[in-house]
Parts: structure tokens; C-alpha cells; sequence
């Protein structure tokens, strides 16, 4: 369910500030422009929650989605950082430490990034030349 084109999708919390920042990370290191997006709280975002039976009132958390296989929290992180460019796919290596740990550091930061990063009032709109990466 990668999208008709089997791209992979990130969907993300639209209205945190470190989240669309995260989305901006990736996009600068996605020179092939394999990664869609779609904020969770869009009507794509939500469809594609209930598809992979996720729940659509939880937004704490990144989601990565290559095919039919859905990853959350540190592992979507890794996974996404493994096909970006430069030195980042080195992070995947961290894919070792069992993911009760690496959920734990990745909760602590979700439980705080309003306060730590700001909120928006509303999801980021893309600028046009990002506007097709996005899912409607």
C-alpha cells in the first residue's frame, strides 16, 4: 500500500514543529525523491491509519510505510534514515538496540515536542514544488 507507486510514506503529526521539520530533513536528503507524506491528521493520513489498523487519535508518533509493512516510532526513524543520503544510513545500525529502549527515548521526545518545538495552529501546507510528494 506504498502507493501506487510503491513509494514509501512517512506520516507525521501536521501541527508539531519538530515533526515538520523532520519532514524538511528528509526531503533535503531524498535527492531521488522516493518519500511521500501525509500528516496524520489528513484525510489520507487517517485512511491509511485505519488500513493498517492504527488508531487515528494517536499522533505521537511517525509512521513509515513501504508496501504492506507499517513501522512506528524508532524503527520508522531508522528505516527512513537508511535511505537517505550521506552519512545517515549509518544511523540504521542502531536497529541492534531492542526497540523497548530505543521506543523509550523516542516516547520521552513524542510525550515533549510541543513544548520543546512549538506547535502550529494548523498542518503544514507544502510549497509547490513539494506539493506532489504529499498525499491528497
Amino acid at each position: 500500500m506504498g502507493g501506487a507507486s510503491g513509494r514509501p510514506i512517512v506520516l507525521f503529526d501536521g501541527v508539531c514543529q519538530l515533526c515538520n521539520g523532520s519532514v524538511l530533513f528528509i526531503v533535503k536528503r531524498d535527492p531521488s525523491r522516493q518519500f511521500r507524506f501525509a500528516a496524520l491528521q489528513s484525510t489520507a493520513g487517517a485512511a491509511l491509519l485505519r488500513t493498517f489498523g492504527l488508531p487515528t487519535d494517536v499522533l505521537d508518533t511517525l509512521v513509515l510505510i513501504e508496501g504492506d509493512r507499517v513501522f512506528t516510532r524508532s524503527t520508522a526513524s531508522l528505516r527512513i534514515a537508511r535511505r537517505l543520503s550521506g552519512l545517515w544510513p549509518l544511523l540504521y545500525g542502531l536497529i541492534v538496540v531492542p526497540r523497548p529502549l530505543r521506543d523509550l527515548l523516542y516516547r520521552v521526545v513524542a510525550r515533549n515536542r510541543y513544548r520543546w518545538f512549538g506547535r502550529r495552529d494548523a498542518c503544514m501546507m507544502p510549497t509547490p514544488d513539494l506539493q506532489e510528494r504529499f498525499l491528497e
